[in-house]
């Protein structure tokens, strides 16, 4: 982008965070238009408290002690956008919504409209379920608790249907097997495949492109689970694929 030939003089980017956590981050220092005088960068992301402003965050691992540039010494014109959920016109015909997903820190899930596309993402999330106790048997058990939290469940899971309806192109959280997701990582804010596609059906997405890969899991492995899953899926048409680097999407 920074070095093609013919490039504009003055070049402007948008960069989207779906949340905080290092591993979504951590790249952000090396990103090389940072360090351009000639280059304008918007970062956009959720804004988690008053206290712990979008700047202050992405600052924060750039201070001395962690990094030898700090922020305030990056060349490029920076400037933070602090999201909440809604609908945000960002010109040029672009829409961008957002919504909050299923995730331990505070994420944001993107829906961007521009010349009747839609692409939709979904990093880092995980299939809205009951907080409180369903067993009846259990001690504890509120007959009244567990039925609010179940339609709340229900409420919420309509509420993602209908933000990734229709999506040309659906970016999900893919990290588990269903088989993984329910032993023992239930609560820990990532999907299985087989949410994801089912999720992608559902809303009538076109293609679904599959992310946050287990770090554990091998290439090998993850050629198998393409062999799977992958494909265009008989009844919905739905077209999977698992993302990886260098992959580009035409919408």
């Amino acid at each position: 982008l920074m070095t093609r030939p013919g490039r504009a003089p003055r070049v402007a980017l948008d960069l989207f965070l779906t949340h905080t956590h290092l591993d979504h981050i951590l790249g952000l220092p090396f990103f090389q238009p940072l360090y351009q005088p000639d280059t304008r960068v918007s970062i956009y992301g959720p804004a988690i408290s008053p206290e712990d402003r979008l700047e202050q965050v992405i600052g924060g691992q750039m201070s001395y002690r962690y990094f030898p540039v700090r922020q305030v010494e990056l060349a490029a014109e920076i400037r933070y956008v602090d999201l909440r959920e809604g609908v945000y016109d960002l010109g040029d015909g672009i829409r961008l919504s957002a919504t909050y997903l299923n995730h331990p820190l505070l994420c944001m899930g993107y829906r961007i409209e521009y010349c009747n596309r839609v692409l939709c993402t979904a990093f880092d999330t995980e299939p809205f379920r009951n907080v409180f106790i369903t067993d009846a048997a259990d001690s504890r058990y509120d007959e009244m608790m567990a039925q609010e939290g179940e339609q709340a469940v229900q409420a919420a899971a309509l509420r993602m249907n209908a933000f990734l309806r229709g999506a040309d192109l659906l970016i999900h959280d893919g990290q588990f097997t269903e088989e993984e997701y329910r032993a023992g990582r239930v609560g820990w804010g990532h999907s299985s495949v087989e949410h994801a596609i089912g999720l992608a059906e559902a809303s009538g997405a076109r293609r679904l492109a599959l992310v946050h890969h287990d770090p554990l899991r091998t290439d090998p492995e993850l050629d198998g689970l393409a062999q799977r899953y992958g494909g265009v899926r008989q009844g919905s048409g739905l077209d999977v694929c698992f993302a990886h680097e260098g992959l580009s999407v035409t919408l």
